[in-house]
């Protein structure tokens, strides 16, 4: 039998099945590996696998091969620092909520995000969410923002998953697709699947006082039913976000802003750090290329720790 992961808690999975959309609950059977990384999650929410029904356990299977991963989200484990995390598989699209206020996302690691998306070709809308608590200055800043990543071929929406503002028009872009959703912790990720699919009622929780950052309100990565061909998958929230698999060589490729100027560079293996006759940092110096996605570029190039 064939079917879809879509919930993991680590040592069972949920198994949607292929024919008749019954799910199951189903454990491992056997090591999995993916192009010999280590992970911490040898499956994960959006994988197709083939799973054998215990005939003493009704309801329950084993799985015993996965399916070929068209795609992937990946990112450093937190517990394991040797090892890489699964967030989810054979995506469409990939939603990430941003905040500007109560707590505020960094460039860092929207960039960080957008770049292990562009190494496995997800489309990416950025979601800006607590519309409802801007003011002046702040709803400037959010278009200024958002523009620079339309620029890149990054479409976003501005919203309130509390006043319910945006949500129909977020609603409209999620039909018919898998769509990852995800973010810091605190960015109201909860809400916003509360606002989009009422029936839900996903657990929430209000920001600490006392750090400003949000406190987890997902335990365990699950594909949510929208509606019949719409499926939202929802993720524990990503307090840090560390590249896998991307060789410094290949960074600058992730970068949309770049990729059209790496040719124009004097030397072949340009890094864009400091070498005469570089058309990225030309761009930059230029205001082509926006000073806030340079030194992202450079803090992922460096390896500095700017995973938050």
């Amino acid at each position: 039998m064939t079917g879809t992961v879509v919930k993991s808690t680590g040592s069972w999975y949920l198994v949607r099945e292929a024919a008749g959309g019954q799910l199951l609950r189903c454990r491992l059977r056997g090591k999995f590996k993916i192009k010999g990384l280590k992970v911490s999650n040898p499956l994960a929410v959006g994988d197709e696998v083939e799973f054998d029904v215990e005939a003493q356990t009704e309801g329950a299977g084993v799985i015993f091969a996965i399916g070929p991963r068209r795609n992937y989200i990946i990112r450093r484990s937190v517990h394991k620092s040797e090892h890489a995390h699964i967030v989810a598989a054979n995506l469409d699209q990939a939603l990430l909520v941003v905040t500007l206020v109560s707590p505020a996302t960094s460039f860092g690691f929207i960039d960080r995000f957008l770049v292990t998306a562009e190494a496995y070709h997800i489309p990416v809308r950025l979601l800006f969410n607590k519309a409802d608590l801007y003011d002046e200055e702040t709803a400037d800043y959010q278009t200024q923002i958002a523009s620079m990543y339309a620029s890149l071929g990054y479409p976003s929406h501005l919203c309130s998953a509390r006043t319910g503002e945006g949500v129909g028009e977020i609603d409209a872009v999620l039909d018919g697709q898998v769509s990852l959703l995800t973010g810091h912790s605190g960015v109201g990720k909860s809400t916003l699947i509360n606002a989009l699919v009422p029936d839900l009622d996903l657990k929430t929780a209000e920001i600490s006082q006392f750090s400003d950052k949000g406190v987890h309100t997902t335990t365990f990565a699950e594909m949510l039913e929208v509606r019949p061909g719409t499926y939202l998958i929802d993720t524990p929230g990503i307090k840090e976000l560390g590249l896998v698999d991307v060789k410094p060589a290949e960074l600058a490729g992730y970068f949309p802003e770049f990729r059209a100027r790496l040719n124009q560079c004097r030397f072949h293996n340009c890094q864009h750090t400091h070498e005469p006759g570089c058309a990225v940092r030309e761009a930059v110096e230029e205001g082509k290329i926006a000073l806030p996605r340079y030194e992202s570029y450079l803090s992922m190039l460096g390896g500095e720790d700017n995973r938050r």
